[in-house]
């Protein structure tokens, strides 16, 4: 192999390395994100804590719709104060406001985002697509908890008040799938 041909494998590896780690960013990101909090990425809990403390932090929820999704999107309950390690249920309300159905997909985060990793959620409308039909107006529950673990950390000391954010999202791909289907 000549000095020019091998140039262009080495070039041509590098550029199709560089790809995959492109490809895989996303759902490496996304990991990352789940596994340590960061930048407020909240928690999946198989159940509530067992254990409850003294302390209090106030959650405040905020939701809001991407442009082009055709809904209303807000929480239910402004805020909710509760013991670190208590389970609680906020409701948050959805309304279709189209002439078809649309489906929607959820993201979310919690600031400060340094209690992301405290934040864990037990059941969650954000863990599925939803699709409301024409019209269709639904209240969507989270079951959360703070861990009390978070007592643990003094970098989160000065916590008093978390605030759980949601956007949604249209979900074409969702929709494209519904329309193929026949639903």
């Amino acid at each position: 192999m000549t000095s020019n041909g091998r140039v262009v494998l080495i070039v041509c590896t590098a550029i199709a390395g560089m790809t995959g780690l492109v490809a895989a960013a996303p759902s490496l990101y996304n990991t990352f994100c789940r596994v340590t909090g960061f930048d407020g990425t909240t928690q999946r809990a198989d159940a509530g804590s067992d254990r409850v403390l003294d302390r209090k932090v106030t959650v405040r929820f905020d939701g809001t719709v991407a442009p082009g999704l055709p809904w209303s999107f807000k929480p239910e309950q402004v805020s909710q104060t509760l013991h670190v390690g208590e389970t609680a249920m906020a409701y948050f309300a959805a309304t279709n406001s189209s002439d078809t159905p649309v489906v929607g997909t959820a993201t979310f985060n919690v600031q400060p985002a340094k209690a992301g990793l405290y934040f864990m959620k037990v059941q969650c409308f954000c863990f599925t697509e939803q699709r409301l039909e024409p019209g269709q107006s639904v209240s969507m529950p989270v079951t959360y908890f703070i861990d009390p673990s978070i007592a643990d950390d003094d970098n989160l000391d000065d916590v008093r008040e978390i605030t759980l954010s949601y956007t949604f999202y249209r979900n074409e791909d969702a929709e494209a799938k519904l329309v193929a289907s026949g639903d």
